[in-house]
């Protein structure tokens, strides 16, 4: 895949709006009832970079990091404030955070998820691009040391013991995670004029499937 393992400059994602898109397909019958369906198991996100900037120095910035992308050509990491832990956003990382996976005495890599819970309902979304130095693992809820017995797949979001958990075992883990993401134009438009004047930049920035 077309991918810069590379942060967009957080100072510059501060501020910007986003957040998750769904697709819903609603047919109304004649009967009044409606019926819904949908073709994506997850959501996407999507935001405004153009948003976070406050001078001229954040769009020189801006358009170095666009041009080393070559606009839509490579995707990047993207930190979404709003929802970057495990956690909730005013809560410290714990290991014991998501539930991953559960032993099985064979399986030794388990994918990192985020569930998110309202009432019965429950969606796992997948966590592909997790900040090395920031995921905590534990064995039924006793912490595992990341280089003595787990490794962190920082490309793809999977970890790794290096001896497989006994059946029956819970495998949770806590992290801090960002969105990979492109920029969704081929253009950017600015203007010293009317960044001055308040207005600033579409920058338009889309998630990817990974």
């Amino acid at each position: 895949m077309q991918f810069h393992e590379v942060r967009f400059p957080t100072a510059l994602s501060f501020g910007s709006i986003g957040g998750p898109e769904r697709r819903t397909d609603v047919v109304t019958l004649a009967s009044g009832f409606e019926e819904r369906n949908t073709p994506w198991a997850h959501s996407r996100r999507r935001y405004d970079a153009g948003i976070g900037l406050r001078s001229m120095d954040d769009i020189d910035t801006l358009i170095a990091f666009f041009e080393a992308r070559r606009g839509q050509m490579y995707g990047f990491r993207w930190k979404d404030w709003a929802d970057f832990k495990s956690c909730k956003p005013s809560a410290q990382i714990a290991a014991t955070d998501q539930v991953i996976g559960t032993g099985d005495g064979v399986a030794t890599e388990f994918a990192l998820s985020k569930a998110y819970v309202s009432g019965d309902a429950v969606y796992a979304r997948p966590v592909v691009k997790p900040v090395a130095g920031t995921v905590l693992v534990a064995l039924d809820g006793v912490a595992q040391v990341e280089g003595a017995s787990f490794s962190v797949d920082v490309v793809n979001g999977v970890v790794s013991l290096f001896v497989a958990p006994s059946a029956g075992v819970s495998v949770t883990a806590g992290f801090e995670f960002d969105v990979p993401v492109r920029f969704d134009t081929d253009r950017i438009q600015t203007s010293a004029a009317t960044f001055q004047a308040g207005e600033v930049p579409d920058v338009p920035v889309v998630e990817l499937r990974v």
